[in-house]
């Protein structure tokens, strides 16, 4: 498909949408000042979008005076969406299995509007160090559940214009990553910190719907992927994916 037959994109929705995916686990209000400055807008334009939003059920004034807050339509349409994905009904009791014999903390992903998003977390705390993240985190394209939703994502359209925006060795580093994802079934992604995630997808009988990952500190959970963890998350996967009525992947039997 050729740039002319691109979709067109209505300006206002997309700067409407990205307003509302400034709402974060540590943000979760916002002002007209905040958005202008991350979206490279005026304030009063800022302003304008924001009690627009708010007008449509979208946004609501929040606790502290010139804030805004996620809107009752956006719970009610947040709901529904949850209310769709079976595997977060399915889930939980494969999380604290893999969570108790990995020792592990184990992470729930599901895609949102521009990469992952934490839904749940079962965490191990027989560990002296515990390594977790918050539900509700957006989690980077560099992260080992982006490189699964990336390899199996059923619009590669849409994959190819979200990294056509990132430097090119950065862009490579991520294609390369979803590559081995198709390879292997698996990805990993080692943080600067020290902190190591695998991860898995996991299909419904649609594709991707989720994916599993472990994280730990590099110490504790192998970055070579070859340990008996990477074996308890893909057996996992496998068990939450059949259960889900998908196939893991196409050659898998």
């Amino acid at each position: 498909m050729s740039d002319d037959e691109q979709p067109a994109e209505i300006q206002a929705v997309s700067r409407a949408a990205q307003i509302l995916a400034l709402f974060a686990p540590d943000t979760p209000e916002i002002t007209p000042a905040f958005a202008a400055a991350r979206l490279g807008l005026n304030r009063s334009t800022a302003h304008r979008y924001c009690t627009s939003l708010a007008a449509a059920g979208l946004l609501e004034r929040g606790h502290e005076q010139g804030t805004w807050a996620p809107g009752g339509l956006l719970l009610q349409l947040g709901a529904y969406a949850l209310g769709r994905r079976r595997v977060l009904d399915l889930a939980p009791p494969h999380m604290r299995a893999l969570a108790a014999g990995s020792h592990m903390t184990t992470v729930l992903s599901l895609w949102g509007s521009g990469g992952p998003v934490v839904f749940r977390v079962e965490e191990d705390i027989t560990r002296t160090v515990l390594v977790t993240v918050r539900v509700g985190t957006h989690l980077p394209l560099d992260s080992a559940q982006a490189a699964a939703f990336l390899a199996f994502h059923g619009d590669q359209l849409m994959v190819s214009r979200l990294l056509s925006g990132l430097p090119r060795d950065e862009r490579e580093r991520i294609v390369a990553g979803a590559d081995r994802v198709r390879e292997t079934g698996s990805s990993v992604a080692v943080t600067t910190d020290g902190v190591v995630a695998i991860g898995a997808p996991v299909f419904d009988e649609y594709g991707i719907c989720a994916t599993l990952a472990l994280i730990g500190t590099d110490n504790t959970l192998s970055a070579h992927n070859d340990g008996p963890e990477k074996a308890m998350l893909l057996s996992t996967a496998r068990g939450l994916t059949k259960e889900m009525g998908g196939q893991y992947r196409p050659d898998d039997d």
